[in-house]
C-alpha cells in the first residue's frame, strides 16, 4: 500500500489549491493521510477527490475542520499500526508528546505535522514522520510531503519529498 502524507496545509475556501505536481503524487497513492491544519474542509474535498483520506484535527484548524476532524486516528494498513496526530506544543518538545499519546498503542507508524519541518526516523523501534508542509516555507526549509510504502510482507519504506 502507498500512502500520501501531507500535512499543515493551511488553506481557506478562497485559496484551497494544492500544489499540482503534489496531486500528481498523490493520484499514484492507494491512502492520503493528512496530519491537521487543513483550516477548511475543501481540502477533504480536494483529497477525497483523489483516494480514501483520513485527516486529523491541528491546533488551528476551527470551524467545519475542527467539529468534523478527531484529534487522533489509528488505523492499521498491512498489518502495520499507523498512529496520526498532528501534535500541539513546543516543536522541541513534539517526539516526547507523541510517545506519551500512542506508546501504550504499540505503534509502528507515528504520522505527526504541527512544526513543518519534515521528520523520517526510527526512535525507539517506531518511525516517526512528519512530511513538513505541502504549502508553506515560513517555518519550514522547504514545501514537502511524504510516501510511506507498506509491502505485503510488512516492509516499510518512507521518503519526504521536496515540493
Amino acid at each position: 500500500m502507498k500512502i500520501g502524507v501531507i500535512s499543515d496545509t493551511h488553506l481557506s475556501r478562497d485559496n484551497c489549491e494544492l500544489p499540482a505536481n503534489l496531486i500528481t503524487e498523490l493520484k499514484k497513492c492507494g491512502l492520503i493521510v493528512h496530519a491537521g491544519d487543513l483550516i477548511d474542509l475543501c481540502v477533504m474535498d480536494e483529497l477525497d477527490k483523489i483516494s480514501k483520506t483520513y485527516a486529523v484535527r491541528g491546533n488551528m484548524d476551527t470551524g467545519n475542520a475542527a467539529s468534523r476532524l478527531k484529534a487522533r486516528e489509528i488505523l492499521n494498513v498491512e498489518g502495520k499500526k499507523i498512529c496520526v496526530m498532528h501534535g500541539y506544543g513546543h516543536p522541541d518538545k513534539l517526539i516526547d508528546i507523541l510517545k506519551n499519546e500512542f506508546f501504550s498503542e504499540k505503534p509502528d507508524i507515528i504520522i505527526f505535522g504541527h512544526s513543518h519541518v519534515p521528520k523520517n526516523e526510527y526512535i525507539d523501534g517506531v518511525l516517526f514522520f512528519n512530511p513538513g508542509s505541502a504549502t508553506d516555507i515560513v517555518f519550514a526549509p522547504y514545501r514537502s510531503y511524504g510516501i510511506i510504502e507498506i509491502s505485503k510482507d510488512g516492509n516499510i519504506k518512507a521518503d519526504i519529498h521536496k515540493l
